[in-house]
């Protein structure tokens, strides 16, 4: 499920992009980009929570470490990504 949603945030966060570039209203990208960022959090962390329930060390100590990086990197490049276009329109305006 965590893949799906991954996904689903990646290709808002394209179109939040594309709609500013273009000129159009993006807000609604950027607020289901964010929104899918969070979901895909939450989807990771419910898998790890499940691997907890039935004591799936292995899986834990294979998957946990290197996710943790990853989530990490990839929410904060998300958040960056979604907001510059109202980096960019605030910059823009104090010119």
């Amino acid at each position: 499920m965590w893949v799906i949603l991954g996904v689903i945030a990646i290709v808002a966060t394209i179109i939040n992009l594309y709609m500013y570039t273009a000129g159009k209203d993006y807000k609604l990208a950027m607020a289901m980009g964010l929104s899918f960022t969070a979901l895909t959090l939450c989807a990771e962390y419910s898998l790890v929570s499940r691997w907890v329930k039935v004591e799936d060390w292995a899986a834990l100590l294979d998957v946990v470490p290197g996710m943790e990086r990853a989530l990490w990197v990839l929410t904060i490049v998300s958040i960056l990504l979604n907001i510059s276009p109202i980096i960019l329109e605030l910059r823009g305006k104090k010119k």
